[in-house]
């Protein structure tokens, strides 16, 4: 059986990747100075430094706004009541670790800008891969959604913002039931497909998931608790949980294998793996790697995975990335 390629666990497994720069404490004084709307939020903690109250879904917003304006230069963000407002540093190391891949991928050297193109599974209302991937590596993406009011916001965040213009393309997938399947249009290439999938296998198991979380925080209030962070059905749930998405997601990949050079998605659930490797197996992956992550206590990993021949993927480096540089 192919065993896929392993990185080694970070010696600091609690710590978000070294070009994270999330990885200190949030300082609100300086985030409230540069959004000032953040200082109505920001309270001192039982330890007594500064924080806000993460169980209230627009002090988060908030927080999410402050972080975008100071750290990637967006002057205007926004996403329609109740969608998802995804915690950001975690968001900033996918993106990272991609751009380690790539540079792994290229004899060391990462290949610059423009050039890279970039399809984010899901790119939901918030647009964040996009913005990252854009303010930090000048990649070009192409951000998907079967939402098409998820669609029209990220859309807007693009247009609103002139350091975005021109670099994100957000694309509605028209079926519910597809990953790449009517999305990827005939002869278009990606250096890169990016996905964080729904985790939950039914609607009931993503309410209790919340009830979970918002009591971890002590803020559970009766049978249905305020959602921090938000979530619309699709952005939370699929038929099939998180396994079954991704294992859709290798058997469509297998179906274009020269679409990208690497697939790629978040696991969350260590459980999920053994299914995703033997699906990978079947689908013909010639490689496959497991780059471990971690933020906090939470631990998760994302695989990538490609159907290149080893002579595929060096004439991709010298007609694509050496182009480039």
């Amino acid at each position: 059986m192919m065993k896929p390629d392993a990185t080694p666990p970070l010696a600091e497994k609690d710590q978000l990747h070294p070009r994270n720069p999330h990885r200190a404490p949030y300082d609100f004084p300086l985030l409230s100075k540069t959004s000032p709307e953040l200082a109505a939020f920001a309270r001192p903690n039982p330890h007594g430094s500064l924080s806000i109250d993460f169980a209230n879904p627009t002090a988060v917003k908030a927080l999410n706004r402050a972080l975008l304006k100071h750290f990637y230069g967006i002057e205007h963000w926004d996403i329609p009541k109740g969608y998802l407002c995804p915690p950001i540093p975690g968001r900033a190391d996918y993106v990272h670790y991609l751009a380690d891949l790539l540079a792994e991928s290229n004899g060391g050297v990462l290949p610059p800008g423009e050039e890279i193109t970039v399809l984010d599974v899901g790119v939901g209302a918030n647009c964040i891969y996009p913005i990252i991937g854009r303010r930090e590596y000048g990649w070009h993406f192409v951000g998907s959604d079967i939402d098409g009011v998820a669609v029209r916001a990220a859309q807007q965040i693009e247009a609103a913002n002139p350091s975005l213009a021109g670099s994100i393309e957000a694309r509605l997938q028209p079926s519910r039931t597809r990953i790449f399947d009517g999305l990827i249009q005939a002869g278009e290439v990606f250096d890169l497909t990016m996905c964080n999938p729904p985790f939950h296998a039914s609607a009931a198991a993503a309410a209790a998931g919340s009830q979970r979380k918002t009591t971890g925080l002590g803020t559970g209030r009766g049978p249905r608790p305020v959602l921090n962070f938000g979530g619309q059905n699709n952005e939370l749930w699929c038929e099939g949980g998180e396994a079954g998405f991704i294992r859709r997601m290798v058997q469509e990949s297998g179906r274009r294998p020269r679409a990208s050079y690497w697939f790629t998605s978040l696991v969350s659930k260590k459980e999920t793996l053994p299914g995703l490797y033997r699906a990978l197996q079947t689908a013909g992956a010639t490689t496959v790697r497991t780059i471990e992550m971690a933020q906090g206590q939470k631990k998760s990993r994302l695989v990538a995975w490609t159907f290149l021949s080893l002579a595929q993927q060096e004439a991709w480096r010298k007609t694509r990335w050496a182009a480039a540089q």
